[in-house]
């Protein structure tokens, strides 16, 4: 299988764990004098975007930042709560560089570029090195030490955290170096501002089209290069564990301006999240993987067991992962967690009143932490008692806002009854398709973090999401960015003085006048429409669908329906939405209006991608193809390759397919057993 003609990843040559060292000794480089000349857009504010915009405006370059929150602070990389992984090996458990290469690639279900991966475990200790150089407050042995834990798909512990507000601490941090620029005049901060569309002259990103959300006033914004780090796209699915905020829309834009979209169906269903209690219901919340890792989950052994869980002895508990992956037990990667509780719900052994839930149990935990405690302090002969109570206070201390957060949402204290928990959308691997360097398929555009599809594969492991957006934003864009603005230089220099340039015209560029003529239409369009369902309705309607026929599990009959219904949903939501207010004032109606037309557009596409993949991979679950066991069966000789998706029209998009070859790793049958 060759890689598309319109593809070219641009890895570096030598062997894999040269590549990213030589690569950086060897780069164009853009001189101090010329990087106060360049400038970079960068849209969100998260991990990604903030560590990006930091670097970038330390090294000299004139930044220019987007949020569409009221502060960087409310990023939605604040409810990353377990930890970050980084191969530093501190416990002395037998990690490495090429272990975490090598769980990262097995865990993403062997659909990950080789390259991006290794160039992600090499970067990961110095992550941690610049955040503990920042303050950020990680968890710490008694001796001083940072602490790690254990986290799904390895068999080793490489996660730093902060007890369990691992994203907010790491925000902070970057937040803090990234406002030391905004205060020093090397950056321009922009909140509240949302990107409506990329623009484009000659094909190469030269700024972006933003509303002030709060006046309603559209803005042109020019810029040498335009980095996107706006998240995934979950909420396609209405319930997720994604800030209801988080959207598609910057990369959708990019998307339909010539960026080519990777591997859209392959998102993530996290299996750690409180169930669905009603219709009421915005959003989901998650409890941290870390509780997964250090607890144990299981089912009552007879099925619609209505007893109380403190009543089920031990000989009447299933703990299923721990009997179907001995290797592994708790530790499986999230899809495969995720499946399993599925299986054992829907073969009528869930648990609470909806059925659809089982068990996270922390009592054994507890309890050898507390052992634990009762040696460290010399009591001889102790209670169970107080054996639970100590080892209750290291619970607390190590996850205790977790355990606040299931008591307040759910009125039951996990402290003493275990947790119900069940499967629920999370994270996307998939995004927009992107080089070595993180450009995107339009020249000038790139995407960082979750918002690019090239470091997971089918299945992101937990506690890498805060590695990615770091290692993208501190480490690798500041180098590969000076490439290709260092060929800016040259063309600034030999158009100099013309009155036609780019330079001389910036945002008064006709393209710029053509980009936000389109997008003031747009907005006129959803305003006139005045039908009779609200943009929510749509929203719910569509992740329905989504979850319904692409969630979980996926067959070739429900994709096929879903593509229908959901271009007959767009179909209606055009002619009979109704949003509210005008167009030049604070209006979240409105802002919602955009976000759902692109989550329609881009459910299509997902369920697309996923018909056309006639394999099971990670977090790609075809029902016709598994194994005997209920195990993902991949198809590498047809479907060892990134799907590209070029975006020639509506519900219309050619397929490019870059081939993905591994050189360093033997692919093998995913086996955590």
């Amino acid at each position: 299988m060759a890689s598309s003609p319109k593809l070219n990843s641009k890895i570096p040559e030598g062997t894999i764990d040269q590549k990213w060292s030589k690569y950086r000794s060897t780069v164009h480089l853009v001189n101090p004098a010329n990087k106060r000349s360049l400038e970079v857009l960068v849209v969100g504010s998260g991990l990604a975007g903030a560590s990006a915009a930091a670097s970038l405006a330390e090294m000299g370059y004139k930044v220019k930042v987007f949020c569409f929150q009221d502060s960087p602070r409310r990023a939605h990389s604040i409810a990353a709560q377990g930890g970050i992984n980084a191969a530093k090996n501190y416990q002395n458990d037998g990690d490495s560089t090429y272990r975490l290469f090598y769980d990262t690639i097995k865990g993403g279900d062997y659909r990950a570029r080789e390259a991006n991966v290794h160039r992600l475990a090499e970067v990961s200790s110095s992550i941690i090195d610049q955040c503990v150089a920042q303050g950020v407050p990680l968890a710490r042995e008694y001796g001083g030490l940072l602490s790690n834990r254990s986290f799904g798909g390895t068999q080793v512990q490489r996660t730093f955290y902060a007890a369990g507000q691992t994203g907010q601490q790491l925000l902070l941090g970057a937040y803090s170096a990234l406002q030391r620029q905004v205060g020093m005049g090397a950056v321009e901060l922009c909140a509240r501002h949302e990107m409506l569309d990329v623009v484009t002259i000659n094909g190469v990103a030269r700024g972006i089209i933003a509303r002030n959300l709060i006046t309603g006033e559209m803005e042109k914004h020019f810029g040498h290069a335009v980095l996107l780090c706006t998240g995934g796209y979950g909420n396609v699915f209405y319930l997720s564990t994604n800030a209801m905020g988080s959207n598609v829309t910057a990369a959708w834009k990019a998307h339909k301006k010539g960026a080519f979209f990777g591997n859209p169906c392959y998102t993530q269903i996290h299996p750690t999240c409180i169930p669905v209690s009603g219709d009421h219901q915005s959003k989901l919340t998650l409890m941290s993987e870390s509780l997964r890792n250090d607890g144990r989950i299981w089912v009552p052994l007879k099925k619609d067991d209505t007893r109380k869980p403190t009543d089920i002895p031990e000989n009447e508990r299933d703990y299923y992962l721990e009997r179907r992956y001995p290797a592994f037990g708790n530790l499986v990667p999230r899809d495969v967690a995720s499946r399993a509780a599925k299986e054992r719900c829907d073969a009528g052994y869930g648990v609470g009143s909806s059925k659809k839930a089982v068990y996270l149990d922390f009592a054994a935990n507890t309890e050898r932490y507390g052992k634990t405690e009762v040696a460290k302090q010399n009591i001889h002969n102790p209670s169970k008692e107080q054996i639970m109570a100590l080892g209750k206070e290291v619970v607390k201390e190590k996850y205790g806002n977790l355990f606040d957060m299931y008591q307040q949402i759910t009125g039951e204290n996990p402290y003493e009854v275990p947790m119900r928990i069940y499967p629920a959308v999370h994270y996307t691997m998939g995004g927009l398709w992107v080089d070595y360097n993180l450009m995107t398929t339009i020249p000038g555009l790139y995407a960082l973090g979750e918002a690019n599809f090239s470091d997971h594969g089918a299945n992101r492991l937990g506690a890498s999401a805060l590695m990615q957006g770091l290692a993208d934003g501190y480490f690798v864009i500041p180098y590969t960015l000076g490439v290709y603005l260092s060929d800016e230089v040259s063309r600034m220099s030999a158009e100099k003085g013309k009155a036609d340039s780019i330079e001389t015209l910036k945002t008064n560029h006709p393209e710029f006048e053509k980009a936000l003529a389109e997008q003031t239409a747009l907005i006129t369009k959803f305003l006139t429409i005045k039908g009779t369902k609200s943009v929510e309705s749509f929203h719910k309607r569509l992740g329905l669908i989504m979850w319904d026929k692409c969630g979980m599990a996926r067959n070739k009959q429900g994709l096929t329906e879903a593509i229908a219904e959901i271009q007959a949903l767009r179909e209606e939501f055009w002619r009979d939405v109704r949003v509210l207010g005008e167009a030049n004032e604070f209006n979240p109606d409105l802002e919602k209006a955009g976000r759902v037309a692109d989550f329609i557009e881009l459910g299509e596409l997902m369920c697309k991608d996923a018909l056309h993949r006639e394999e099971s991979c990670g977090g790609h679950f075809r029902e016709e193809y598994q194994t005997e066991e209920g195990e993902a069966k991949r198809d590498d000789v047809n479907f060892a390759y990134v799907a590209a998706w070029e975006f020639k029209g509506i519900s219309n998009w050619e397929l490019n397919k870059e081939e993905l070859v591994y050189e360093n790793i033997k692919i093998a049958q995913r086996s955590y057993k």
